[in-house]
């Protein structure tokens, strides 16, 4: 039996406690990594601390499509290892910010999914619990504003017992046939 038959059986108390303690789980294994990591759909952001008054010169960091390395020259990486998924190499960056932390900024390949984790060898999140944050409808591009802005109309209209967009395009298309056949009857006529 799976884990997730285990826990569509237990009760709703039983399921908080077990998420609860799967965060808390989740934070120290988290809070025990050499850096600290947070991301977006679309991108992934690294926190490296590093010796107070480290200089750019003495960093080595290596950013491949598939691969992370972060360390002093000459000595032991503070992070290095296969990334969890392809990266855009082109559009990631690292910058060192007040010569005591390194910042990575990763561009996901692929910007649909959410990473379990950075490097394949540590642990992994839960990306099913993750809550992203709302964006704005100003932060779409035309075609898929447009989209989401016909199905709240529509989702509002049904709300309401009102026709939706599809729905009100057939009346007028339908009212526009009438007017121009005033010969036809359809006083009994049953449209869908």
């Amino acid at each position: 039996m799976s884990s997730t038959d285990d826990y569509d059986k237990l009760s709703k108390e039983e399921r908080e406690t077990r998420d609860k303690e799967d965060r808390e789980r989740e934070a120290a294994e988290q809070a025990a990594l050499p850096y600290s990591w947070t991301q977006e759909l679309g991108e992934v952001d690294i926190i490296v601390p590093v010796p107070r008054g480290t200089r750019g010169r003495d960093l080595n960091v290596v950013i491949q499509k598939k691969k992370l390395s972060v360390g002093l020259k000459g000595k032991e990486p503070i992070l290095s290892g296969e990334l969890c998924k392809d990266i855009k190499i082109e559009d990631s960056t690292w910058t060192l910010e007040d010569q005591q932390s390194v910042l990575i900024h990763l561009e996901k390949l692929n910007k649909q999914r959410w990473w379990e984790n950075v490097l394949t060898h540590h642990p992994k999140i839960d990306t099913t619990k993750i809550q992203p944050e709302n964006s704005k409808l100003s932060d779409l591009d035309g075609e898929t504003r447009g989209m989401v802005e016909k199905m709240m109309f529509d989702n509002q209209q049904k709300q309401m017992g009102k026709p939706t967009s599809d729905e009100l395009k057939k009346m007028e298309a339908l009212k526009k046939f009438q007017e121009a056949h005033p010969e036809l009857d359809f006083s009994q006529a049953k449209i869908s």
